[in-house]
């Protein structure tokens, strides 16, 4: 080999070396969902799909979970790095030593959860106490919309969790009276006819600060710019879902394998009325939050703590394009 080809060589291998440094160094951020066909999948997929978390200089890993409950603990346990759950989580884990904070505020409603039965059941709310309704997991949003059921409508009614895939099985195939089911899928077994609604938590329920995107406080003082690029990027993928909307039915119809005019409907009940800046500085969110905790608290939550140490206000979304 000749001297002149050994310096090309040489050159080709440190042009190389240097080409893969940022690729090498990049950070990646494990993204935990509490379940498939939820809105926070949407999302992270969006984020995914159009390359925002690339943009922001990050790589983004994706795990869905059974439901909100199991995803806390996936945190809590060092299996995922920012998660969307409720407030409630966040104050009974500081209880338990799970140090974690809202980063990002999600939604202000519980969009598209509907009590349901199967359509041919002639039970009423007042006609579920002593049955049984189903849940995702003890301590997840639906759990929370089950107790409040419970007080609000002085009944009690046996809660049972089968996880996020189990809720429409399970009531349809009658092993359970009804069952508390989030959006496209209640849209979807109400336009089938195979199930309707005899509570609509949308309406029923105070507005309140029901999810938003978590992160261990640990995680954040370690790595703040990781965490900013992070909600960057998933408000960037609302910002989009809201200026494209047949591209997002389309990804709703396509991940959730459903009819798109059901994913229509999941979009304009629950997409466009998320929130799009998830400033947790805002001059409403404490307000939001502590309604929030009220609400769990009502619901049976004995483990509150007050809203200065269940939000953070450091990191305010600027939505990637």
């Amino acid at each position: 080999m000749t001297i002149a080809r050994r310096h090309t060589l040489a050159a080709l291998a440190a042009a190389m070396l240097l080409t893969a440094t940022p690729a090498l160094a990049q950070e990646t951020i494990r993204v935990g969902l509490p379940t498939k066909t939820y809105w926070p999948t949407t999302i992270a997929e969006t984020a995914v799909r159009q390359k925002l978390f690339e943009k922001e200089g990050i790589k983004a890993e994706l795990t869905i979970y059974r439901s909100g409950a199991e995803t806390f603990e996936g945190m809590a346990a060092g299996a995922a790095d920012i998660i969307l759950d409720p407030p409630s989580l966040v104050s009974a884990g500081r209880k338990k030593g799970v140090m974690s904070r809202i980063v990002a505020n999600a939604a202000m409603g519980n969009f598209g959860w509907q009590l349901m039965v199967p359509a041919k059941s002639t039970l009423t709310v007042k006609d579920l106490n002593g049955k049984k309704v189903a849940i995702t997991a003890a301590g997840s949003g639906s759990d929370l919309l089950a107790l409040w059921t419970i007080q609000d409508k002085k009944i009690d009614f046996t809660r049972v969790p089968v996880g996020g895939g189990g809720l429409v099985p399970n009531l349809l195939a009658g092993n359970v009276d009804a069952a508390v089911v989030y959006s496209p899928l209640s849209f979807q077994i109400s336009k089938s006819g195979e199930a309707k609604t005899i509570l609509d938590y949308t309406k029923e329920v105070p507005p309140n600060l029901t999810a938003g995107w978590i992160v261990l406080d640990k995680y954040a003082e370690a790595k703040p710019q990781v965490v900013q690029k992070a909600v960057n990027a998933l408000y960037g993928a609302v910002a989009f879902m809201r200026a494209n909307k047949d591209v997002t039915v389309k990804l709703i119809a396509d991940l959730y394998e459903m009819p798109a005019e059901i994913a229509a409907l999941e979009y304009e009940n629950t997409i466009m009325n998320l929130e799009t800046s998830g400033d947790m500085g805002a001059a409403n969110v404490p307000a939001a939050v502590q309604l929030s905790l009220d609400l769990a608290k009502l619901g049976g939550l004995k483990d509150i703590v007050p809203v200065e140490d269940v939000i953070s206000t450091k990191f305010k979304p600027v939505p990637t394009k």
